[in-house]
């Protein structure tokens, strides 16, 4: 017994370190003289550290204004998914009419469904609509894109809240929607958490759709922006990995402050007491 969990333990540690290098070799790339990163020896510790490549980053390339087209388009999707998708994981969870079970293929089917897939319809109703090169047309792609894995990951948390508390608020006389604020919802903050991590992340990391939609340089974001170091005389490496290093800060310090709820969110309901 011991000697298998020595083994699984190795396993489960080999398994970190062949997720976790090439993140770390991101964050050591960063930091070294562009000659030892081109070089061949494949040190794991920069022999030299240098900041150059992240003043390259920030302050020679408009990596503030990607960032700030990232962030707003981002937040913003993901804000309109969790009010879109909280309002009807309520009604698919709560209430009972015809169609329900089939709206809820439907959105698992649509949660299924490659985004590449969606390019070209995407991309038509956009250019119909006169969205193309501006900003709310990521934001409406996201958010369509974010919305249905958001309604079918909210929908299991709202089933896992007892209705009897919300049947007991409104015995004690408050309204449907005065019951589901006062009891549901501060209930369902921690799969709001967990789900608005996930609708992040896809949001965040999204590459195509800006590139092609977005025209104006000034209006792309970070993924797209990551590419601009490129150029005839070949690929800045050092200052492209600074630049990825700093592209995951957001993240990460998202995911930190809300870890907590992270976690308590995504073992909601694994438990019956």
């Amino acid at each position: 017994m011991r000697i298998r969990r020595i083994g699984l333990s190795a396993l489960a540690l080999a398994i970190a370190v062949i997720f976790v290098f090439p993140t770390y070799w991101m964050f050591a790339s960063s930091f070294k003289p562009r000659g030892e990163v081109l070089s061949t020896s494949y040190d794991l510790v920069p022999s030299a550290v240098t900041l150059q490549n992240y003043a390259t980053a920030l302050f020679g390339s408009d990596f503030l204004r990607y960032l700030g087209n990232s962030l707003l388009v981002t937040l913003t999707a993901v804000a309109c998914s969790l009010v879109a998708g909280t309002l009807a994981a309520l009604a698919m969870s709560r209430f009972r009419f015809r169609g329900r079970k089939g709206f809820l293929m439907l959105v698992l089917v649509a949660q299924m469904v490659p985004f590449e897939a969606l390019m070209v319809p995407m991309f038509l109703f956009m250019r119909d609509l006169g969205l193309l090169n501006k900003l709310p047309s990521l934001i409406l792609v996201y958010w369509v894109t974010t919305l249905p894995f958001t309604i079918w990951s909210l929908r299991g948390f709202i089933d896992g809240i007892p209705m009897d508390l919300e049947e007991a608020a409104m015995v004690d006389g408050c309204g449907r929607a005065e019951a589901f604020r006062r009891v549901t919802l501060p209930l369902l903050g921690p799969g709001l958490v967990a789900t608005s991590v996930f609708a992040f992340i896809t949001a965040w990391n999204e590459f195509l759709y800006a590139l092609i939609f977005m025209r104006s340089q000034d209006l792309q974001t970070l993924p797209v922006f990551l590419q601009s170091f490129q150029n005839a005389f070949g690929t800045d490496w050092g200052a492209t990995m600074a630049s990825a290093t700093l592209f995951t800060l957001p993240v990460l310090v998202f995911f930190l402050a809300v870890q907590r709820k992270m976690v308590s969110g995504v073992t909601a309901g694994a438990v019956k007491g």
